[in-house]
C-alpha cells in the first residue's frame, strides 16, 4: 500500500483505539501529531518522542485550526463514555467544531470509529449520539470514511473485559434477555487494519462500512468461548426478563471493575442485535495476513497478552467521567482550599532502588501493604455508590506509566526512582491524592509518604474526620510494610540491604 510521508493528526490518543492506532502509524513511518488535553498523560508512553504532541480542547475552534494545519488524514476516535442532560448535544457541537477545522484546513480525509448497530430501531442515548457524530462527519464536507464495529476484543478492552470478569466469578448467571442477541465481534487488530487501510481509499469516498469478524454469536456464546479458552467450566446463563438496563448496569458494576458510568452505554449498545448488513470495505481495503480474527482466537491473544504482562492500552487509561483532573498544588497549604494532610515517613536500611520497586509495584495483585480488609472495604462501597473500586487493578504488575488507572487511583505523576503521586478517582465529597517519595539516607534510604484531601464543604470534612481514627494505623503501617517489604526482598535474594 503506498501510505509513505502522511501528516496524520491523531484524536483520543490515550484511549484504548487510539493508542494502538498510534503505535501502528508510527512503525509504519508516518508524520503524526496528537492532540491531548493534558500531555502530561503520554510522558512514558513508547511512542511519545516520535509524535508531536499538541495541548489542547477539541471544543476550542481555534485550537483545532492551528493543528489541522499540513495534516492529510484526521482520525476522530473521541467518544467520552458521558452521561449527564444534553450530553448527545456536546459531542455533536465537538465533532462540527472539530470537522469544521478539518474542512478549513483542507483535510483530505477525516477517519471515524462508530458503532454497529441495526437501522429502524429507537438506539441508547450512546449509541444515537455516536450515529449523530458519524453523520456530522459524513455530512462536513471533507470526505470522511466512518467505520461501524461491534463489541472489540483485545486485552484490556472494556468489552473483554466485562466479558472476561462476567465468566470467571459467576458459574451460574442470570442474565438479562439481550444476552441471547447476536453479535458479530471484531478482535481489536482487525480494528487496527482497517484503520490504517483508510489512508489508501479513494479520496472522494465518503460513507459508513460495517467492519466484524463475519463470525455471530449470542453474547451467551462469547461467555463461554471466553470460560472454555480460560479454562473455566461451562457457565448456565439463566436469561430473564426482569433485568432492565439500568439494573444489569448496577450488576456489572458490583461483580466486574467496569465502573457504573461505562458499564450503562456497553449494556445499552447490547439491547439489539449487532451484525455487519454490508461487506462492502472488501472492495477496498484487503483482509489481513491470515484472514480475519475468529472469536476465540481473540479471546486466546487477549489471554497470552494479559499473562504475558503485555497490554498495550486498558480501557481504564480513559479518565473517569465526573472525576475532577486538576493536579495538586505544589503547596496545598497555599492553594487557597482547606486542606488536611496525613504524613508518615520511614528511613529503612534497604537502597533506594530497592525501596521504590515496591513503591511502583504497589496495589493490583500486590496490595496496599496495610490492612487488606479495609481497602476491599472502601473498595466495596466505592463500588455500591457507581464508582470504579479498587478491581480495575494495573496494567503491567511491576512498572506504572503516568496517567494510566491504578485500582482507584489514576498516575498523576511518576519521577521514576524518586517519587510517585496518585490522584483519587473513588467517590468522595472532595478531591484526595497519595503521594510516596524514596530518598537516598546514609547507606539505605528514606521514604516519605503523603495523603492530601480537599474537602467539598460540610460533607468531606465530615468525612475526613470520620476516616481520620482508621488513618492512624493505616498510613502508618503501609509506610513501615513498604519499607519492610523492600528490606525482605534484599534479604530474599541475597543481595545487600544497602
Amino acid at each position: 500500500m503506498d501510505t509513505d510521508g502522511k501528516r496524520i493528526l491523531v484524536t483520543g490518543a490515550t484511549g484504548y483505539i487510539g493508542g494502538r492506532l498510534v503505535t501502528k502509524l508510527v512503525a509504519d513511518g508516518h508524520t503524526v501529531r496528537v492532540v491531548v488535553r493534558s500531555p502530561q498523560k503520554l510522558k512514558d508512553v513508547p511512542w511519545a518522542s516520535d509524535v508531536e504532541i499538541v495541548q489542547g480542547d477539541l471544543q476550542h475552534a481555534d485550537t483545532m485550526r492551528e493543528v489541522s494545519r499540513d495534516v492529510d488524514t484526521l482520525y476522530y476516535l473521541v467518544h467520552s463514555m458521558g452521561s449527564g442532560k444534553d450530553f448527545d448535544q456536546r459531542e455533536a457541537e465537538i465533532a462540527r467544531t472539530v470537522a469544521e477545522a478539518a474542512t478549513g484546513a483542507g483535510i483530505r480525509r477525516i477517519v471515524y470509529l462508530g458503532g454497529l448497530h441495526p437501522e429502524g430501531v429507537e438506539l441508547s442515548t450512546h449509541m444515537r449520539s455516536r450515529t449523530e457524530v458519524g453523520r456530522v462527519l459524513l455530512e462536513s464536507g471533507t470526505p470522511t470514511i466512518a467505520y461501524q464495529a461491534g463489541v472489540v476484543i483485545g486485552s484490556g478492552s472494556a468489552s473483554f473485559e466485562m466479558i472476561r470478569h462476567l465468566s470467571d466469578v459467576l458459574p451460574v448467571m442470570p442474565a438479562p434477555r439481550w444476552v441471547l442477541n447476536t453479535i458479530e465481534p471484531i478482535a481489536v487488530r482487525d480494528v487496527i487494519h482497517y484503520l490504517v487501510g483508510a489512508l489508501d481509499l479513494p479520496e472522494d469516498l465518503n460513507r459508513t462500512f460495517d467492519i466484524g469478524s463475519r463470525e455471530v454469536l449470542t453474547y451467551a456464546d462469547m461467555m463461554n468461548e471466553y470460560a472454555a479458552a480460560a479454562g473455566l467450566p461451562h457457565r448456565k446463563i439463566l436469561a430473564l426478563p426482569v433485568l432492565t438496563p439500568r439494573l444489569a448496569g448496577h450488576w456489572v458494576n458490583l461483580v466486574t471493575p467496569i465502573p457504573r458510568a461505562m458499564a450503562m452505554p456497553l449494556i445499552e449498545s447490547l439491547q439489539h442485535d449487532a451484525v455487519t448488513s454490508e461487506h462492502d470495505i472488501d472492495r477496498y481495503v484487503p483482509l489481513p495476513e491470515g484472514g480475519l480474527t475468529g472469536y476465540r482466537r481473540a479471546v486466546d491473544l487477549a489471554l497470552g497478552k494479559m499473562r504475558g504482562g503485555e497490554v498495550e492500552t486498558s480501557w481504564a487509561g480513559a479518565s473517569v467521567v465526573d472525576t475532577e483532573a486538576d493536579p495538586l498544588p505544589s503547596d496545598p497549604q497555599w492553594a487557597g482550599h482547606t486542606v488536611f494532610t496525613d504524613v508518615q515517613t520511614y528511613s529503612s536500611t534497604a537502597s533506594p532502588a530497592n525501596l521504590w520497586n515496591v513503591v511502583e509495584g504497589i496495589g493490583g495483585e500486590n496490595g496496599w501493604y496495610s490492612w487488606p480488609v479495609g481497602w476491599a472495604a472502601r473498595g466495596w462501597m466505592d463500588k455500591i455508590a457507581g464508582g470504579v473500586g479498587l478491581r480495575r487493578g494495573r496494567r503491567d504488575p511491576d512498572r506504572l506509566l503516568t496517567g494510566e488507572a491504578l485500582d482507584f487511583w489514576r498516575v498523576e505523576e511518576l519521577v521514576r526512582g524518586e517519587r510517585l503521586r496518585l490522584r483519587a478517582e473513588m467517590k468522595v465529597p472532595g478531591r484526595a491524592w497519595l503521594e510516596m517519595r524514596v530518598e537516598p539516607e546514609g547507606s539505605g534510604s528514606s521514604y516519605y509518604q503523603r495523603a492530601v484531601f480537599f474537602p467539598h464543604g460540610l460533607s468531606g470534612r465530615l468525612y475526613w474526620f470520620a476516616v481520620l481514627p482508621f488513618h492512624g494505623f493505616i498510613f502508618a503501617a503501609m509506610a513501615r510494610n513498604i519499607a519492610r517489604t523492600a528490606e525482605a526482598r534484599a534479604d530474599a535474594v541475597g543481595a545487600p540491604a544497602a
